[in-house]
């Protein structure tokens, strides 16, 4: 499951993945085996566990390695020693937060899985424990993207390359594919423990191949419906069109805070929007922290070759800089007009666990230095903020948002008619690189919007609302780019309803223990 994701994308893998965890994990609860309470049956269920335990690991440990990019740190004053044992502490952290995930998933899976072990035939025991497993992960990925630490759905695993079956995010958003996955592999898996049944106790049982159908036939129906809404025409309305320049600065974080790297990207960002608005772009958009000072300081601002330049080309910009706040600053992107003045700004709201903040601070923080080499407290944006541009209304995210896809579906549902994110990967391996970009391609298509996405060290790109990348820029290198997006109104039904299938799920789950059907026995 891990190479599932990028870059590696082998998606296909994610298909299958799950299978022998969950054969594995039942196994040994399976009838007529003694209650799961009982002593022998305890004891293979801490064995369950623990190929949970290692199961997660190798997941989410791969999905996540990219963070040990962030060492060494010694340029923000960290001794060497002391950032290989922080790196090592943020990835064992993370990797085991997401492992719990599969823990949990696996221990209630065999808990409630055997409530129905004598009630059921073969055939409708498996398709039970399939609608159970499905509801406790998708459940269960609900909670934790709930949470501030958050990345690694099975969802993303099919992003970039399997853009078909990303369209079904457009129905109820990431769980719809964390749902079908759950599926594929689940009736895989409980068709390979029938047929392994049926060879060791040398029964003739004429549906011992029907699960195994049903994974096919589902995993062919999913994709058909995928493909069903990948083929809808995209509207290009010429009086919606904009054309959008980006600029990727490509400062690199250890000079971008002293006063070289200040100079580097003021001058770079100020000749990349010239050379934009020379070229007739409608207006021009930069990096996460591109200009590092407080944008809200309107003496900073003003005394900016920038903001003279925006002054002088009447180009509208959206800038990624700071905001002063009374008790910090925040993380903002800030839209000013052809005049210069300000007349939308969006604060992230998704900060850095271990990185812009630290998470249950009055335990970690007696451990861990803030690994930010900025000196103020930076502070979350509110979930219900709306971006205005000199073009309408905008869904945009500041780099960790890409993660959470209610953040932007919000958005969207209340007007946003284009989408863009703002990015500064330069603290991490080139591993977050693929990775930041597959979410955004996610994010498009769930809200149905042409994208553009600003980078400092890349991949900057535009994506269209099927998720298709029309462009992507290199990594490491200063870029200027422009292309054409069309503003939109129409809303996917993800948009408009939200997670809906997440309640059906539970509702499904509860009936079927209520009911107790057994229609095959």
């Amino acid at each position: 499951m891990g190479v599932a994701a990028e870059p590696w994308g082998l998606w296909g893998l994610a298909w299958v993945a799950l299978v022998p965890l969950w054969v594995n994990v039942l196994s040994n609860f399976t009838p007529p085996n003694p209650p799961l309470l009982s002593g022998g049956s305890f004891a293979r269920f801490k064995i369950t566990l623990i190929l949970a335990l290692v199961w997660g690991i190798g997941y989410y440990g791969t999905a996540l390695f990219w963070i040990t990019g962030i060492h060494p740190m010694t340029w923000l004053g960290v001794p060497w020693l002391a950032s290989l044992a922080i790196t090592i502490f943020c990835w064992s952290f993370l990797t085991l937060w997401g492992t719990a995930l599969v823990i949990i998933w696996t221990g209630l899976f065999v808990i409630l899985s055997a409530q129905f072990a004598q009630r059921f035939s073969k055939i409708s025991l498996g398709l039970s424990r399939v609608l159970i497993a499905t509801v406790l992960w998708c459940g269960l990925e609900y909670l934790w993207s709930s949470t501030a630490l958050w990345w690694s759905s099975l969802s993303y695993t099919q992003s970039f390359g399997n853009l078909i079956i990303l369209h079904l995010g457009q129905i109820s958003g990431p769980t719809t594919i964390t749902a079908t996955l759950l599926i594929v592999n689940g009736l895989m898996a409980e068709g390979f423990i029938l047929n392994r049944d049926k060879y060791y106790s040398q029964t003739q049982d004429q549906n011992s191949y029907l699960l195994l159908i049903l994974a096919v036939l589902f995993l062919i129906f999913s994709h058909g419906l995928g493909l069903i809404l990948y083929s809808i025409p995209l509207q290009k309305n010429l009086d919606h069109a904009l054309k959008v320049g980006i600029i990727q600065g490509n400062i690199a974080n250890e000079v971008k805070l002293n006063y070289s790297g200040f100079l580097q990207a003021l001058n770079g960002y100020t000749t990349g929007y010239i050379t934009l608005a020379n070229q007739g772009v409608d207006f021009v958009v930069t990096p996460e922290t591109a200009l590092p000072f407080f944008w809200t300081d309107s003496n900073q601002r003003q005394n900016s070759s920038f903001y003279q330049a925006v002054l002088k080309q009447k180009v509208p910009a959206i800038v990624g800089s700071f905001a002063l706040k009374e008790n910090g600053y925040t993380n903002s992107l800030f839209s000013m007009d052809g005049e210069g003045n300000i007349i939308g700004q969006y604060d992230k709201a998704n900060l850095v666990p271990l990185g812009e903040f630290i998470p249950f601070s009055e335990i970690l923080g007696k451990f861990i230095s803030r690994l930010s080499p900025l000196e103020a407290t930076l502070i979350h944006g509110k979930p219900n903020q709306q971006f205005q541009t000199a073009f309408g209304q905008a869904t945009v995210g500041i780099c960790y948002d890409s993660a959470f896809a209610e953040h932007f579906r919000r958005q969207t549902a209340q007007g946003g008619e284009f989408l863009i994110t703002a990015s500064n990967d330069a603290y991490y391996s080139y591993t977050i690189l693929a990775q930041h970009h597959a979410l955004d391609v996610m994010r498009a298509i769930e809200n149905h919007r042409w994208t553009i996405r600003a980078t400092n060290t890349g991949y900057s790109g535009f994506i269209d609302p099927h998720g298709r990348t029309q462009w992507i820029s290199n990594q490491n290198i200063y870029q200027l780019y422009a292309d054409t997006i069309y503003r939109d109104q129409t809303q996917t039904l993800y948009v408009r309803w939200g997670d809906w299938l997440m309640p059906v799920l539970l509702i499904a789950g509860a009936t079927l223990f209520l009911f107790k059907i057994d229609r095959y026995g």
